[in-house]
């Protein structure tokens, strides 16, 4: 699960979220954000049982990321604005707004 928010102009702040009991294990974010390094940016168990971890970006980053859980397996996250062969991409800000759906354009978590 993801969460899009603006703490200020020019920032957005991504939450990556999976429930405890995902079935791959422990979890870490991969992506053009962090030169794709392994385990860079783990998931933690926060006090309401789901794994999460946070980003800041500048609004008009296009974030390329997929999760990498135990025993090498990778996936991808549903929520994203999309899927490619190789990433799950979260458009920058405005292209995101023009690209989706009314209806996710008006879901609250975007």
């Amino acid at each position: 699960m993801l969460k899009i928010t603006r703490p200020e102009p020019g920032l957005t702040k991504v939450t990556f979220s999976l429930p405890v009991d995902h079935p791959a294990g422990t979890v870490s974010v991969v992506g053009n954000f962090n030169g794709w390094e392994p385990g860079a940016h783990p998931l933690r168990k926060r006090s309401n049982g789901r794994m999460s971890a946070k980003l800041l970006l500048p609004d008009e980053y296009e974030l390329r990321f997929r999760y990498l859980g135990e025993n090498g397996w990778w996936f991808d996250e549903p929520d994203a604005d999309r899927v490619d062969a190789d990433a799950s991409v979260l458009l920058p800000r405005r292209r995101r707004s023009a690209h989706l759906p009314a209806t996710r354009r008006t879901n609250p978590r975007r």
